[in-house]
């Protein structure tokens, strides 16, 4: 039975104030600043830019016009989406959310035009009561489905200028309030309900206060942080990961960053902060990726090592990339530790070229890759239901590939990824243009050209990867100009002119990761950022014990071969594989 919200005073929140701008050292810079240039992030964001701009808006509108009693032409979409479906029509802000991210990185009018129809098509089937849910008796997922409503509206007016959107914001709002739950609730394991997930939506309620002004989104903003259960343990540096549902946990951490940058309470930076320590040390596999069978595993008790003979549901990969990305990104904005910022860029571009990049491109009716398999002789395989919850946050995370390349500080740029692209951006009164051009990680070297309009003063950050085999080193003109050490950032402070250009070379080689700790001898093989696998491996290859990473020799620049005579194994990186078998974790000798 639905819980009416109890309203709580608003002069409580009125005297929050804003916090300092040292609070956000690093800004994220607009989509439409960045464009991708060439390589395999560019090949996949233009072909899921197609893939969703083809979706029919009519299929997509379709249960919300049957709930509404409009005429709903179109053929049913199946799966999860449809009236009767799992969650029906759930994934609908989240397309609109990521439509308008594409349409504001590319500037493409088709995009601009679709995410304007499906605004306009879902605002005219509210009704009177302005109800958006289309399955309220059994309230079990209202917060889940409401989250991608706001998110979508909120987007499409900040990205796309829809006005009509703001007012939409504000009825979903009130159509959903008998809905909602007094607090917020804790989801326990991929099963046990509550199954609704309130703490995923302060961010986008706190987004939403801050585009509408309306104080009632700041209030359940507050009021849905999951702060006993998660955020106040988290803060005194405790572990409330085990069992818990994985993705949400995980994606309830950008509601800590956004808390922190609208609240200033710096106990959900230290929240996020841990969190990360406790992901990346005790929960992640090689990949980045974490939570198999979707529940976060008890430490130090070989349950990662487990999970490769117990299931082939390893990482819950498009949503948890894309809780991970924005993880990411809050902890580089809010840190001004140089260090610290490259332990968090080193993780984010792990999880991108493991996982996201790795996904099996969608079908053209729904079938979209969910689970990552890391046990031995893989596939990369559809889920069994169409339109999963994967299927919006791919479009989400690969349409923010363009802001998670760069950011911006008082002093000047730093770059967070190696990856091909050009990015402009004003610089004490004057735009500059920074070019991008990279084979990384297949090649070492790394070649920045930069155009100001006129001569600027600007600091540029170069990320020196932890892994990194050695020491990076700058060049200009052939000369060298700086360098730096594996987990440190090269600050280059110069006078920039127009074709001053200078090259990286990040020096790489083979290394091994152990799953877990009490398991060493059973690792994953790494060069770089990327994760290689064993392509089409013999049977039991998992089981042999080999000199990894020694023996290995290149046939081209990304794939090499292990072994010689009568047994030779192949190895190429993860995000290569196709429909091929594969096997990520070896027997170490």
């Amino acid at each position: 039975m639905a819980v009416a919200a109890t309203a709580l005073p608003r002069a409580s929140f009125s005297q929050v104030a804003a916090p300092p701008a040292s609070h956000e050292p690093l800004r994220e810079l607009p989509y439409a600043a960045v464009q991708l240039a060439a390589g395999p992030f560019k090949q996949q964001y233009d072909a899921l830019q197609a893939h969703y701009l083809s979706l029919d808006n009519d299929r997509l509108l379709k249960v919300y016009r049957q709930r509404a009693g409009l005429p709903a032409p179109g053929a049913d979409m199946g799966g999860w989406y449809d009236l009767n479906g799992f969650v029906p029509g759930h994934a609908l802000g989240q397309f609109i959310s990521g439509l308008a991210r594409l349409a504001a990185g590319t500037g493409d009018q088709a995009c601009h035009e679709k995410v304007h129809a499906l605004v306009t098509g879902f605002g005219a089937t509210l009704g009177p009561n302005n109800q958006s849910i289309l399955r309220p008796e059994t309230n079990l997922w209202t917060c889940y489905t409401l989250d991608k409503h706001f998110v979508g509206l909120i987007d499409s007016a900040r990205l796309c200028n829809i006005t009509e959107s703001k007012d939409l914001l504000a009825r979903v709002l009130r159509g959903a309030k008998t809905l909602l739950p007094a607090q917020g609730r804790n989801r326990i394991g991929k099963k046990d309900p509550p199954y609704d997930e309130t703490y995923v939506m302060p961010e986008n309620l706190f987004n939403a206060h801050e585009l509408s002004g309306d104080p009632a989104f700041q209030e359940l903003a507050i009021r849905y942080l999951l702060d006993h259960e998660y955020f106040d343990p988290l803060a005194r540096g405790e572990n409330p990961l085990p069992g818990q549902h994985a993705y949400s946990h995980a994606i309830a951490l950008s509601s800590a960053g956004k808390a922190y940058l609208t609240l200033g309470d710096v106990k959900y930076r230290d929240a996020m902060r841990n969190a990360f320590t406790l992901l990346t040390t005790q929960q992640q596999f090689a990949s980045g990726g974490w939570g198999p069978n979707e529940t976060f595993i008890t430490p130090h008790r070989a349950e990662l090592y487990a999970s490769l003979s117990s299931t082939v549901d390893h990482f819950e990969t498009p949503c948890g990339s894309y809780a991970a990305t924005k993880l990411a990104r809050y902890l580089l904005r809010t840190t001004a530790d140089p260090r610290e910022r490259v332990g968090y860029a080193d993780y984010l571009e792990r999880v991108l070229y493991n996982t996201t990049l790795a996904a099996r491109p969608p079908d053209s009716d729904g079938d979209y890759f969910y689970y990552s398999t890391y046990s031995p002789m893989a596939t990369k395989v559809y889920y069994k239901s169409k339109w999963p919850c994967c299927s919006g946050t791919l479009l989400q995370t690969v349409a923010d590939y363009p802001i998670d390349i760069y950011m911006q500080s008082e002093q000047g740029i730093d770059v967070n990824l190696y990856i091909p692209s050009v990015v402009s951006w004003t610089q004490g009164g004057g735009r500059i243009s920074l070019a991008m051009e990279t084979d990384y990680p297949a090649a070492d070297q790394v070649s920045i050209s930069i155009s100001p309009e006129r001569p600027a003063d600007f600091r540029l950050g170069l990320r020196v990867p932890s892994w990194a085999n050695g020491k990076a080193k700058v060049t200009m003109g052939g000369q060298a100009i700086a360098s730096g050490v594996p987990g440190t950032s090269i600050e280059i402070r110069r006078r920039w002119k127009s074709g001053d250009a200078i090259r990286l070379t990040i020096p790489q080689d083979f290394r091994v990761e152990p799953i877990e700790e009490h398991y060493s001898a059973t690792v994953a093989l790494m060069r770089g950022p990327l994760q290689y696998v064993a392509l089409s491996p013999p049977k039991g290859l998992n089981e042999d014990r080999m000199a990894l990473p020694g023996n290995l020799r290149e046939q081209d620049t990304q794939t090499f071969l292990e072994g010689s005579g009568s047994r030779q194994v192949t190895f190429v990186p993860l995000h290569q594989i196709g429909p091929e078998t594969y096997t990520s974790y070896f027997s170490r000798a």
